[in-house]
């Protein structure tokens, strides 16, 4: 067949030839280089018939004759499969497991190295943290004296961008406690009742790991208003919410129910009441000395030089961590580009940080003109109150 081959190279053009190249190979079980001539062979005679026919075949399968390796070696007809079974079965692990627990975590427990005196400025934000969990945590007899209660969870809010995910594994690791973070995608599920398990497979986990922070990142969503949710799926989660804070079936002894939200108005009140998140703390966009660290946080990590950090806290103020991290990010591209025009590398200055920080609105303020009418208008039993005193200073009120 080597002649052959060479013959279609030497006249590449000739039909006939290609095509009982073609029909050789497919009979000699090559499929592959078969289709290949067959494709020359219509790309020049498009109405060929035959060459149709043996791509056609080609594509089916081997043809009837085709020589397989090994059928030429010469197979035993009569072999004993059991037999070579047992010979093998302990090289090989078994396709289908049974038995065993199938479940596949959906959660993990992590362990948080992050402490409050990593967290810069927000000093009334660990006030209120240590007065609701901290101090009681660490004064085991004198909680007991005064009949202090560690049930009930806190719920953080805010505008975004403001490190309430942060704070969260910080009060875990000034615990000492496991870290469990859920966000929507891991509660949510099309399957009927699959959303309630997840929830409790979630606070399942946190009373395992106790002493375990249990985190939820945008409750609003998960514990939406009964009245507002026009999906009864969404109403089982809330009562399954409301059902594992409570700790029907067991206690949440050790379990610290943390959760945050750019919107607690839009919360169930059935959440809010004693025993569940009946803690509230307003975590607004940075001040001076967490604006500080955060600079210096985004910052140690690039060449910098002459970097003066009390200048850019002060040009940054009403700016979230979130853009004072974009802020970063875009200094260090100038300096990227100007590196790469010249041919010589630089460090990024103060200079560049502060232009990059011109480029950079404020996104809270976004969400406080969305808050102000909530506040002015809307139902308040005083947890809002902080949050007024502050759109007044900041003059949105």
């Amino acid at each position: 067949m080597g002649s052959l081959r060479r013959a279609v190279d030497a006249s590449p053009d000739d039909v006939a030839l290609r095509l009982h190249l073609a029909q050789m190979l497919l009979t000699a079980g090559e499929s592959d280089e078969a289709i290949t001539h067959a494709s020359a062979a219509l790309s020049r005679e498009p109405q060929s018939s035959e060459a149709r026919r043996i791509m056609s075949d080609a594509l089916a399968g081997p043809v009837a004759g085709a020589q397989d390796a090994s059928a030429a070696e010469g197979a035993p007809k009569d072999f004993d499969w059991h037999a070579a079974e047992s010979q093998v079965e302990d090289l090989a692990a078994p396709m289908f497991a049974t038995g065993g627990d199938p479940t596949i975590a959906a959660f993990d427990a992590e362990t948080s190295t992050i402490k409050l005196a990593d967290v810069g400025g927000m000093q009334t934000v660990k006030d209120r943290l240590e007065s609701a969990f901290l101090a009681p945590l660490r004064n085991p007899e004198l909680r007991k004296l005064y009949g202090k209660s560690l049930r009930g969870g806190l719920l953080m809010y805010g505008p975004p961008g403001c490190g309430k995910t942060f704070i969260a594994r910080a009060v875990a690791g000034e615990l000492g406690a496991k870290f469990v973070s859920v966000g929507l995608s891991d509660i949510l599920d099309p399957m009927m009742g699959t959303s309630e398990q997840n929830i409790h497979d979630a606070f399942e986990l946190a009373r395992r790991e106790a002493p375990c922070v249990l985190f939820f990142d945008e409750i609003d969503a998960l514990g939406q208003r009964r009245t507002m949710t026009r999906n009864n799926g969404m109403r089982g989660v809330v009562v399954q919410l409301l059902q594992e804070l409570d700790g029907v079936d067991q206690a949440n002894e050790g379990v610290f129910v943390l959760a945050a939200t750019n919107q607690p108005w839009d919360i169930d009140p059935a959440l809010r009441r004693p025993g569940r998140f009946d803690r509230t703390v307003l975590v607004l966009p940075p001040d001076s000395a967490a604006r500080r660290a955060i600079f210096q946080l985004h910052l140690r990590e690039r060449p910098v030089e002459g970097i003066d950090l009390d200048a850019l806290a002060v040009r940054s103020e009403g700016l979230t961590g979130a853009d004072i991290a974009y802020a970063c990010e875009l200094a260090s591209e100038k300096a990227l580009l100007d590196s790469i025009r010249t041919g010589t590398p630089r460090m990024i200055t103060t200079a560049d940080v502060l232009s990059s920080l011109g480029e950079v609105p404020p996104s809270a303020i976004g969400w406080m003109d969305s808050v102000r009418n909530v506040v002015l208008f809307g139902e308040d039993d005083g947890t809002f109150a902080e949050l007024r005193s502050y759109l007044k200073k900041a003059k949105r009120l």
